[in-house]
């Protein structure tokens, strides 16, 4: 790294809502931008909002984005003179970093070697204990059933990915190999370790800054214990209901990281915290994806911040003490309810409400997304579309200021996390601050528990469909909608509500030339718009009609409605005992052959979509009768993988 550079043109090795990021921090800098982008994402918003895009060719990670000699190369073509990396993907690789260098471009990030050091977590566990940072180890060759349960984790990466919980010391083996595989899918990288699984303990990070003078703020701590698949929903600053002693030794081990690594630029450093006590995790040496909320109570830019120390600059005077409390949400395409499944289509509407990054942030709502209304999301990349941060003067305040926000929100086209994270905020214990890692498994099924059925929102989809439909008509046009010549019953429709596998059926007819419905007063209805009355409360209803669905928005929230065809096309029924895919995915594996016999949970076949692996597993006993697909396979939503004859159980 250069003593002193000027940077006058930054490529960002990533995509999405962090390259948009750096491209925001750029502009305010007069700094020129460049992506890169692959086949999937060329018609991505960040992709536009650069200066300059470079392709690369394909579409998996494996061949665009995990490419680092196409990305110094797009550098070079592009005339960047600098590359930021993002998170994930390259942005922990020190080879990488190591080429930038080598290849005269500024790397705006840690030195190689420091990468090199911390990129091992096992290798950080061992540098860490030798500056006095408490650590959690144990050798599963050695690991007795008194060590139990186990937490199996990737060496070269984060974000979730190759990490099981182990509770049975005879599942260890297995779990190994399969953590190492997705970390080899994710990271390329297969090595993995374990250590002790702190079930109730909390994890709380702390954000430093370097500079290559040797100055290192220590930049606020962050509480991130609300998780799915030990990767982060919420995360806010400071981390709330702290002792004093906890928040002073983790700033300490904090400060002690940096001086152990020599480390320059910005980095986290994360932590399990057990009351008083603290235990080293792991030190990521780069932005993380919740640096908003630690901008958000200090001010400070911390992408602006990266660019000034890798050109050398110094860190002057003390990082600002926290103003107020910031709460940041992962708005997710995934069901959670179904094991998390990802979700895959097109955006029909994104509307989210909140401002880019603005500093210095006063209160307020921030949105830092990767799509908009129209966007396609697809299987190769994480699930994730954006992140909402409130920042208020207290923490409730956030909390509330958030949880509108949400409420308020229109995301159409693919099911999102949006209920379990309102209700996340609406819980007790999280309203408390009474956090832990465990706490989302613990609380997962009452907070996905299947709301009231919207019976007002699907009576305004019912109705603005009724008036589209007659709007659109081409003969008898000023019939009015719901018209019988003979008055015999009701017209009704019917809907799939996310959550629920049992159609939801409202009624309606027409009175006077009217609609009506017994269901409640229908004061107003167009194509677009309803309005509702029932027990003297008038509501309102934005609606948008289309082929099969009907995306309705009110004061409960946005809600899209599948609709059920009144008629069901034989061709699309599938034979009893059919395995279907759940998603848009790769086949990893295949474990049976047509006439195998399988016992119920055995598993069937392995898929891969959005970086995470999906067991697809026989659903009763019996044997395989037919197998459609093989390793390497590229498969959609709902196609037969594999047919099981259940066995005559009499």
């Amino acid at each position: 790294m250069s003593e002193r550079t000027h940077i006058k043109s930054v490529l960002v090795a990533n995509r999405g809502e962090i390259a948009r990021r750096v491209f925001r921090t750029c502009r305010d800098l007069g700094v020129e931008t460049v992506a890169v982008h692959s086949d999937a994402d060329a018609g991505a918003p960040f992709v536009r909002e650069a200066d300059r895009a470079v392709r690369l060719p394909g579409s998996a990670p494996g061949e665009t984005y995990l490419r680092g000699d196409l990305v110094i190369a797009a550098a070079r073509a592009a005339g960047a003179d600098a590359i930021h990396p993002g998170y994930g993907f390259l942005s922990e690789n020190a080879q990488f970093a190591q080429d930038v260098v080598d290849a005269g471009l500024t790397w705006i990030g840690p030195r190689p070697e420091t990468i090199e050091a911390m990129g091992s977590k096992i290798r950080a566990k061992e540098l860490m204990a030798a500056a006095g940072v408490p650590v959690l180890d144990v050798d599963p060759a050695t690991a007795t059933a008194d060590d139990f349960p186990l937490l199996v984790k990737a060496s070269a990466g984060g974000g979730g990915r190759g990490m099981r919980v182990v509770d049975d010391p005879r599942d260890l083996e297995a779990e190994l190999a399969r953590a190492g595989a997705e970390a080899a899918s994710a990271f390329g990288d297969d090595t993995v370790f374990v250590e002790p699984y702190l079930a109730t303990a909390r994890h709380v990070e702390v954000q430093v800054m370097a500079d290559v003078h040797g100055t290192c703020w220590v930049v606020g701590d962050r509480d991130c214990s609300i998780q799915r698949r030990h990767q982060k929903v919420v995360e806010e600053a400071p981390a709330p209901a702290l002792s004093d002693v906890a928040r002073a030794t983790l700033h300490d081990a904090a400060r002690k990281a940096v001086g152990a690594t020599g480390y320059v630029g910005a980095g986290t450093v994360e932590f399990l915290v057990d009351g008083d006590r603290v235990f080293f995790l792991e030190m990521n040496t780069r932005l993380q994806v919740e640096h908003p909320v630690t901008e958000a109570v200090t001010g400070l830019d911390l992408v602006a911040l990266q660019l000034a120390v890798a050109e050398g600059r110094p860190l002057e005077g003390e990082p600002p003490a926290p103003s107020g409390h910031a709460v940041e949400v992962r708005l997710y395409a995934e069901d959670p309810a179904d094991d998390w499944r990802p979700q895959t289509g097109t955006l029909r509407a994104f509307d989210v409400e909140g401002v880019a990054f603005v500093n210095p942030a006063g209160h307020g709502l921030r949105v830092d997304s990767g799509v908009e209304a129209g966007s396609e999301v697809g299987v190769h990349y994480d699930a994730m579309l954006a992140k909402v941060i409130a920042h208020g003067p207290d923490r409730a305040s956030a909390l509330r200021m958030l949880d509108g926000a949400l409420r308020r929100s229109r995301v159409h086209g693919v099911e999102t996390n949006t209920a379990l994270l309102r209700a996340i905020l609406a819980d007790d214990d999280f309203a408390a601050a009474r956090l832990h890692t465990s706490l989302l498994d613990e609380r997962l099924e009452a907070w996905t528990k299947p709301a009231e059925a919207p019976v007002l929102p699907a009576l305004a989809a019912a109705l603005a469909q009724a008036e589209a439909s007659r709007a659109s008509a081409r003969v008898l046009g000023r019939v009015p909608a719901a018209y019988r010549n003979v008055p015999s019953q009701p017209r009704s429709r019917r809907y799939l509500v996310p959550g629920s596998d049992e159609p939801l059926e409202v009624t309606y007819e027409s009175r006077g030339g009217r609609l009506a419905s017994d269901l409640a007063t229908v004061v107003e209805v167009s194509p677009t718009r309803v309005v509702l009355e029932r027990d003297g409360v008038r509501t309102s209803y934005a609606v948008t009609v289309g082929e099969t669905s009907v995306d309705v928005a009110g004061p409960e929230g946005a809600l899209s409605l599948e609709v059920v065809p009144r008629f069901v096309d034989p061709s699309e029924v599938v034979a009893a005992g059919s395995l279907l895919a759940p998603m848009p995915a790769a086949v990893v594996s295949v474990a049976v052959a047509a006439g195998d016999r399988v016992e119920r949970g055995q598993t069937v076949l392995v898929l891969e979509a959005m970086k995470m692996q999906h067991t697809v597993a026989a659903p009763a006993d019996g044997v395989v009768t037919e197998v459609h697909v093989s390793a390497g396979s590229q498969v959609e939503s709902g196609a037969v993988l594999a047919v099981v004859e259940e066995e005559d159980q009499s």
